[in-house]
């Protein structure tokens, strides 16, 4: 859970403008779309490797 103190003298919008930068920097958004389904490892590797291979044609050409 994360928790943002309000300072004194602080706007609301400034303390949801923290909110947002920490809830993205945690990535916790991320990891509840990985837990919302399970993945066999064989497919994520796979997708992995789909990806590295994606990204080392797009550097060469």
């Amino acid at each position: 859970m994360l928790i943002i103190d309000v300072k004194n003298g602080e706007g609301i919008e400034k303390a949801i403008r923290r909110y947002r930068r920490k809830h993205r920097d945690t990535k916790l958004r991320n990891e509840l779309r990985k837990r919302k389904e399970f993945t066999k490892p064989s497919v994520r590797r796979r997708h992995e490797v789909l990806k590295a291979v994606y990204k080392q044609r797009k550097n060469l050409g």
